[in-house]
């Protein structure tokens, strides 16, 4: 092996002396054909990373890996002077991969080959043809070319071009708010992910995510922070900071911090699950009910005795395939889950109505009462609508009964329904892309995403006109609320389970700045005074135990001395995500925003990193900057 890297190493200092040059006149794709690997390759168990670095440093053309390829053993072994073209088709054929040209970066971009049942595309075939693949109720269009290349222009040499009918809610960025007409900003808790994970699928299959998929607050929530747990009574700590805005020099960013209790397993309360899985036909792709499957039994495995898990199927029809169950007869329940099948449209308002009666006939008073859907979210047959599902869980949900949502798959994810359910149903939305992702949220935050340590989170800030003249709340536009709303101890809000850490950014042009925002006239009729105070903002939280009606209320109140001339890690790591946001959304609000500035930030507060979920985070930002043509 030591050879291997010697090799890389000296392949990589002389690839400046590579002698071959591309005439402006040769596209990509002639490139690609024509470049000559200069010496033999022979390599066994490299990480494919590796390989395409030996491949970019003989070849002369830039060849990377998508996050979710990039750490595939390989074994290669190629004679010299074969072609790029030649060696990428070995790589297609062995590993399951397909290739996407980047003209406007020189790259050749490799991906994860698409699998439909048992067809996979993105392979090469002596003449282009086009084809018609029905899997379930799906329709794919398909044009497979004669390389296994596919270009940046759209549909061209696009090995699959999939019908796709993905929903999603638009949404608006929060505005800047006028700290004297408009002084309390209030909003709801929100600990769901799937944002994030759902734009790493986009950005490992090769471009870029539709703008209204990106919810800030999700991208930042995904990560945690290393907060101090409260050691009182209070379910949660509660920590700010303040730093200068990496995005407008001149404006100050301030975070507010809530890091949930953690309790030990054995003290948690028991778990009444019912799994609520779509089995429809939309569902037989390898990413949905196969990985579905794998990340289910994960969780089977970290159950207890004292826990209970029924599972409900729904396609054409509801069904009941296994009865309440002991969680200790994690083979009987294993089993029950390998029996499952694929096939038939999709009744989920049916399958829902059926889940709800099982956890209520199964109910423990005193513990966790949860169904869990898992699903790509096409209800497509009986209750179907929003606003008829939402109505449907808010129904149930006063039982004690709440819901949780797992997305998978693409094509026909109904995200904005998704979404919607899960807060109706005082649950969390997760979107599992993969089984490392399945790993994460069933079995490393399994506590948090099962079990309630407060409920009906809101939070209202109240700024000082006299030191704020403008702020602005960085995400969270679902969940803002009316000020009236924060003492309404009937409104429905977040939830936070054990360990969870919920992060927001409010961005805050100081008083006496030059910038110019939109104002209103003056009032007629009333004036606002102003009473000195050296504090910028105060927050306020109300929450409520798990058990009971009433909430509770946390003040605290921030200084305008408190800016840090270094912010802390985990605030320049939030900051660096936050910007990344507005960059996929395209922000209005993006100022002097960059990719570059992005990975300069994030790789300076990477920390730890123990999991890897920040290192990945980085080659996300990269690939996004090769993705966007308006960089």
């Amino acid at each position: 092996m030591k050879k291997v890297w010697m090799f890389l190493l000296v392949l990589v200092m002389t690839t400046s002396m590579i002698t071959t040059t591309w005439a402006s006149s040769v596209n990509m794709e002639e490139k690609i054909k024509m470049g000559k690997i200069t010496n033999e390759i022979a390599v066994a168990g490299l990480p494919l990373a590796d390989v395409l670095a030996l491949l970019s440093a003989q070849s002369g053309i830039r060849v990377l890996a998508v996050p979710e390829v990039a750490d595939i053993k390989v074994d290669l072994q190629v004679a010299a002077q074969q072609t790029l073209e030649q060696v990428l088709e070995i790589l297609a054929t062995n590993y399951g991969l397909t290739f996407q040209m980047n003209e406007k970066n020189n790259i050749v971009v490799v991906l994860k080959g698409t699998y439909y049942g048992k067809i996979r595309t993105g392979m090469a075939l002596n003449n282009m043809t086009k084809t018609r693949m029905e899997v379930g109720n799906q329709v794919m269009m398909s044009l497979v070319a004669p390389s296994p290349f596919t270009s940046r222009a759209p549909d061209r040499y696009n090995p699959t071009v999939p019908f796709t009918t993905e929903e999603y809610k638009s949404i608006y960025d929060n505005s800047f708010q006028n700290a004297l007409d408009t002084p309390l900003s209030t909003f709801s808790i929100d600990v769901d992910t799937a944002s994030y994970s759902n734009l790493r699928r986009f950005i490992n299959s090769g471009k870029l995510p539709p703008a209204d998929t990106i919810r800030t607050e999700e991208l930042i929530n995904y990560f945690t922070y290393d907060d101090q747990p409260s050691q009182g009574v209070q379910p949660f700590s509660v920590t700010t900071e303040m730093g200068d805005c990496p995005w407008q020099p001149n404006h100050k960013l301030v975070m507010i911090g809530l890091q949930g209790k953690n309790i030990p397993t054995e003290e948690l309360p028991p778990s009444n699950l019912v799994f609520l899985i779509d089995v429809s036909g939309s569902m037989a792709e390898a990413n949905k009910l196969p990985l579905l499957k794998t990340s289910l039994k994960m969780l089977v495995k970290q159950l207890r005795e004292q826990d209970k898990v029924s599972i409900v199927v729904y396609a054409g029809q509801a069904g009941l395939v296994l009865e309440s169950t002991a969680g200790s007869e994690k083979s009987k329940i294993i089993a029950a889950i390998d029996n499952l099948h694929a096939g038939g449209s999709t009744a989920g308002g049916e399958g829902i109505r059926l889940a709800y009666k099982i956890a209520k006939e199964a109910l423990i008073t005193d513990g966790n009462n949860r169904v869990l859907l898992a699903t790509d979210g096409d209800f497509n047959v009986g209750v179907s609508s929003e606003g008829e599902l939402t109505k449907l869980i808010e129904e149930r949900r006063n039982d004690g009964i709440s819901l949780s949502v797992l997305g998978f798959g693409s094509g026909n994810l109904k995200d904005n329904k998704m979404e919607v359910m899960a807060d109706k149903g005082n649950g969390n939305y997760a979107y599992i892309d993969n089984v490392l992702e399945g790993k994460k949220v069933l079995v490393s935050q399994l506590a948090g995403t099962l079990y309630t340590i407060a409920k009906d989170v809101k939070l209202q800030v109240e700024f000082n006109p006299a030191k704020v003249k403008s702020y602005r709340l960085i995400g969270y536009e679902n969940r803002v609320l009316d000020k009236s709303d924060f003492n309404n101890d009937k409104k429905d809000a977040g939830d936070m389970g054990v360990g969870h850490s919920v992060t927001a950014f409010y961005e805050i042009i100081p008083a006496g700045s030059k910038d110019v925002r939109s104002t209103v006239d003056s009032l007629v009729y009333q004036q606002s005074q102003m009473i000195p105070s050296e504090e910028l903002l105060q927050v306020k939280i109300r929450y409520k135990q798990p058990k009971e009606d009433k909430s509770m209320l946390f003040v605290k109140g921030i200084g305008d001395t408190e800016s840090n001339v270094r912010p802390s890690e985990k605030f320049r790591f939030a900051a660096a995500v936050a910007e990344y946001a507005m960059l996929l959304r395209n922000s209005e609000f993006k100022g002097q925003s960059s990719y570059g500035q992005v990975v300069e930030m994030a790789k300076g507060a990477k920390g730890k990193d123990e999991e890897g979920y920040r290192a990945e985070f980085i080659k996300l930002v990269e690939f996004s900057q090769l993705f966007d043509d308006k960089q």
